[in-house]
């Protein structure tokens, strides 16, 4: 699995966010009566192979009669290809009825300005399903797009994993504060256990500690001051955020070599019990619910939210969330049938994204959702639970700040970068992208 297709979001790959990009018929005026869609066209990436197969699934079953009326049609394409053919389309007034939003948040928001993307949360309320969209999805949605007009098929939320067995042993009741997740890590290193798995080589895994430390210095609105010109990254406040990391990494936290550490490897290390916890988002589900990849076994596993920091606005019942690659839906190509498709996706999507595919999304789930796995019920819990989420570290930054902060954030915790020198290389692309 590879975690780097779009610097925006891993979360997107590993639970294969499936975009089908399906091409024809979806012009017109969809105002004009029996205009609009003349099929349930999507046009996806093609390794999002889960929002594929639930559609489909929906579409033999809970929603075949809006089936009968307007049939789905899925075409995929490469996730590279996505956003070039999103715009290509939108250029002919030809998107298809539901799209994969765009690699960055602003692309959808300039199909919006142009009038492209349909307002789902008017949409939603007028056909009485808006309560069917679990609230910290709606805000999630809302902290990237400045609005509610994607679907959230897929949603992650991240916290600390750990491993029951390895505190136990060492006496260590589960952290809730910071400076209790610090003095664990200093016992666990003593009794020769890695504290945290950590991906160095990729980045992302570190640079998620920084922002989820900042979020509870700060509060949840940290990085959008950021994006909004109110604050910098080479503010006192945010750098103390960076140094909290690399004094993690400094004092050997992270275990040897955590600059050359890829994802799997630092999986393995933690699914094998050599490390005692590891900072992941609920697409880790999959490798955890794995009997033959999970030595330590699900039932030694336990979720925590990032702790409290002293005297931080932050609270630990705010949750960072993604909604992988969403898929937005055509406002030309919008008509009663297409209306019909999204009700009944709202209801009926949740239930059997968890019981035929072992996933979450941002729907509630009424309904039979099978037996779900305990780790799977946890994140579904802490989900329902949520009413504030907060983004990723580079959510809201350009592309070149992104790589930045990833290919930065090694140095960070191995002390070839200082804290401050870190933050400002990546404020200096904010500031010149």
């Amino acid at each position: 699995m590879h975690h780097t297709l779009t610097s925006r979001n891993l979360a997107v790959l590993a639970l294969s966010t499936s975009l089908g990009l399906a091409l024809s018929g979806c012009g017109g005026d969809s105002n004009a009566s029996g205009s609009g869609a003349k099929d349930y066209s999507l046009t996806i990436n093609d390794d999002n192979h889960i929002v594929q197969q639930e559609l489909k699934s929906l579409s033999t079953g809970a929603c075949k009669t809006q089936n009968a009326a307007l049939p789905l049609k899925i075409q995929t394409l490469p996730i590279s290809n996505v956003d070039q053919k999103v715009q290509l389309l939108a250029g002919q007034n030809a998107l298809p009825v539901q799209f994969a939003a765009g690699g960055t948040p602003a692309l959808t928001k300039t199909l919006d300005k142009a009038g492209q993307v349909l307002d789902l949360e008017k949409t939603l309320k007028d056909l009485g399903v808006w309560d069917d969209i679990q609230p910290a999805a709606v805000k999630t949605v809302e902290n990237l797009y400045g609005k509610f007009n994607v679907m959230p098929y897929q949603f992650n939320i991240e916290g600390i994993w750990y491993n029951k067995k390895l505190l136990a042993a060492q006496h260590i009741a589960v952290p809730t504060t910071y400076d209790q997740l610090v003095a664990a890590a200093a016992k666990l290193k003593r009794a020769g256990v890695t504290p945290f798995a950590a991906a160095g080589k990729e980045g992302w895994p570190i640079t998620r500690l920084v922002s989820s430390y900042l979020y509870r210095e700060l509060g949840p609105d940290a990085l959008q001051a950021v994006a909004d010109g109110k604050a910098k990254l080479t503010d006192p406040e945010y750098v103390k955020a960076a140094q909290a990391i690399a004094d993690l990494g400094r004092a050997g936290y992270f275990g040897k070599g955590v600059g050359s550490l890829d994802y799997d490897t630092a999986t393995q290390q933690f699914l094998t019990g050599k490390a005692a916890m590891y900072y992941m988002g609920s697409w880790a589900l999959g490798d955890l619910n794995d009997k033959t990849k999970n030595k330590v076994g699900a039932a030694n596993v336990g979720f925590m939210p990032f702790p409290t920091v002293s005297g931080g606005k932050g609270s630990a019942d705010q949750i960072p969330a993604n909604v992988g690659l969403p898929v937005a839906v055509s406002a030309k190509a919008y008509n009663s049938e297409v209306g019909d498709w999204l009700s009944c996706t709202a209801k009926n999507y949740g239930a059997g994204s968890l019981k035929d595919q072992g996933t979450i999304s941002g729907f509630k789930p009424n309904g039979d959702t099978g037996t779900l796995p305990p780790l799977t019920q946890t994140v579904q819990d802490t989900i329902s639970k949520t009413t504030t989420s907060t983004l990723w570290f580079e959510a809201l930054f350009n592309t070149k700040a992104t790589a930045t902060s990833q290919t930065n954030a090694a140095p960070l915790v191995n002390g070839s970068l200082s804290a401050k020198d870190f933050m400002k290389k990546v404020q200096a692309d904010l500031d010149n992208g």
